[in-house]
């Protein structure tokens, strides 16, 4: 709910207020399908993306409510999780 509350609240807000690098490049990634920007997006357009991963729709006059932005939030981990693990900016050290 906090998530939501501060993308309504502050939505010009960088995104970096609540997201780490990591996690705000594979969310735009994945929902995007192409690189990420080099500006980082705006707090209420990365709360957009991640409840779209949750299932929202985007619609005129609509906000996501808690529970696609809950639902989105998780499988940003897991993405994080794989963009830190194997993501463009990985390095490999070979053992």
């Amino acid at each position: 709910m906090w998530v939501c509350r501060l993308g309504r609240e502050l939505p010009e807000a960088d995104c970096e207020l609540l997201f780490e690098p990591s996690e705000w490049k594979a969310v735009w990634t994945a929902v995007h399908r192409k690189k990420p920007p080099k500006n980082r997006p705006r707090l209420g357009e990365m709360v957009h993306l991640i409840a779209q991963l949750g299932g929202y729709i985007e619609r005129p006059n609509s906000e996501p409510g808690p529970q696609t932005v809950w639902i989105g939030l998780q499988r940003m981990y897991d993405l994080t999780w794989a963009w830190d693990t194997f993501g463009p900016e990985t390095k490999i050290r070979s053992g």
